[in-house]
């Protein structure tokens, strides 16, 4: 990590906790800033807020105080969750103080070049994908996961040395809030309308992910799905030296043709070989490939690497078989699209899916195609009556109600036979029945476990 000076006495407003928000804290303070931690959450419930205070920074909690905007801050790091709507952003913003998120300041601090990883769905699969694929034989340093896959860039990256690579994966909130931030390579998987609660538009959403390439030039490279017209299009506007990848066409990148994935017309693997199912991993290892080969990976050791990848948790993760039934928990699919592209890689008459959760005020009208021939839907949380009503529009023969994701497991298990398949894909946030994605595919998880210790 690089000691730099520019932080120095200079009074910062760190807004909001969580990971991002101490890692960042800590970070400026021992760059010499004057730190100010604000966060909603009262302090006595607030063991993040009470360890900063034990290492000797200023921590006011319980709620935001605009009249705190008013000591003259220098600048704000925020919290990529809090919205640009918040009080203490909208008066950051009047008095013209800039504000960034933890990955700004990571970057300017890393001696290692970073790989950044965006886009709607896939980001997780292709930044642990990419990781591997640099990880593997490598003679010095590490490639180093951080960023929104749950490993804070500000934490990792004090770790890191010329040797290293930040494999970072970056969420939309997190890109709105860079400045200088210029990655040596950037991925976009893909580009879908989501998180509109939060942009309010299409093209809001779309714009903070096109910041990845904001600061780029021809020495860097873009890697992106060229099967998207829409990502096509932004490419033409960018400094970067352009590498596409494509399920559906040869591109001078990587690509799909024959039942197997190509690089510059250089067969890499069959496309059975991989060790995640379904076209859309197929679409991440593309991803994954393209970086690898701009890296100087071998054929041998990806092909290798993809054969024993098999995926991450919460993400189309296979957790057992029980008496002949297959589970996997895919509860990282939050949004209608990441369920669709999960069905795509079963069969759906010896599937049954399990779905629902929070209410954001969409139909699943979208869905319907992807739920024909379904064995079994079931439905639970805030948008189950929705989903019964594509379930139907579909004509799905069964459609099951229950209360929660655990509930499912067994009632799943029981119009289940040997040989079927049984999916957790919620197309849902989980936040009106748990804490957040984790949560629930670890509640999955843990009831198929039991149901396996009980059956056999």
């Amino acid at each position: 990590m690089k000691k730099i000076s520019i932080y120095k006495s200079k009074k910062v407003l760190v807004l909001g906790l969580a990971r991002s928000g101490v890692s960042a804290a800590s970070l400026l303070n021992d760059l010499g800033a004057i730190v100010t931690v604000n966060d909603v959450k009262p302090i006595e419930e607030n063991l993040e807020a009470q360890k900063l205070v034990e290492s000797g920074i200023r921590v006011i909690a319980g709620s935001h105080p605009v009249e705190l905007m008013e000591e003259g801050f220098e600048l704000v790091v925020k919290n990529p969750g809090i919205p640009y709507s918040n009080s203490m952003v909208m008066q950051a913003l009047e008095r013209r103080m800039p504000i960034i998120t933890e990955v700004e300041l990571a970057y300017e601090v890393s001696d290692a070049p970073i790989i950044g990883i965006t886009g709607t769905n896939g980001k997780t699969t292709t930044t642990i994908m990419i990781a591997s694929l640099l990880n593997a034989q490598r003679q010095s340093g590490q490639a180093l996961l951080s960023g929104n896959i749950g490993f804070p860039a500000s934490a990792v990256v004090q770790k890191t040395t010329s040797d290293d690579e930040l494999v970072m994966e970056l969420s939309s909130f997190q890109l709105m809030g860079i400045r200088k931030f210029q990655p040596e390579i950037a991925v976009i998987t893909n580009l879908y309308a989501a998180h509109l609660d939060y942009h309010q538009t299409r093209d809001k959403y779309v714009n903070a992910k096109w910041q990845i390439q904001k600061n780029m030039t021809s020495e860097n490279f873009l890697v992106i799905n060229a099967d998207q017209d829409e990502l096509l299009a932004l490419a033409a506007t960018t400094k970067a030296t352009m590498v596409p990848f494509s399920l559906k066409k040869e591109v001078d990148g990587a690509y799909f043709l024959d039942g197997s994935l190509f690089y510059k017309k250089e067969k890499i693997m069959s496309a059975l070989e991989l060790g995640t199912p379904g076209r859309h991993n197929i679409e991440n290892a593309l991803a994954a490939i393209a970086v690898a080969k701009l890296k100087g990976v071998s054929n041998d050791i990806i092909c290798k690497e993809l054969k024993q990848f098999h995926g991450v948790s919460h993400r189309m993760q296979f957790v057992v078989e029980v008496n002949g039934r297959k589970f996997y928990n895919d509860s990282k699919a939050t949004n209608i699209l990441a369920t669709k592209m999960a069905l795509s890689g079963f069969d759906n008459e010896k599937t049954i899916l399990l779905a629902g959760g929070l209410d954001r005020g969409n139909d699943f009208n979208e869905l319907i195609p992807e739920l024909r021939n379904l064995k079994v839907l079931i439905v639970f949380g805030e948008t189950a009556e929705k989903l019964i009503a594509a379930g139907k529009a579909a004509k799905v023969a069964h459609i099951q109600k229950t209360e929660k994701v655990e509930s499912a497991v067994l009632l799943a298990y029981n119009l289940s036979k040997q040989g079927d398949s049984i999916l957790l894909s919620p197309a849902n946030a989980s936040w009106d029945l748990y804490q957040n994605f984790e949560v629930r595919g670890e509640k999955f998880m843990e009831k198929v476990r039991e149901l396996k210790e009980y059956i056999e």
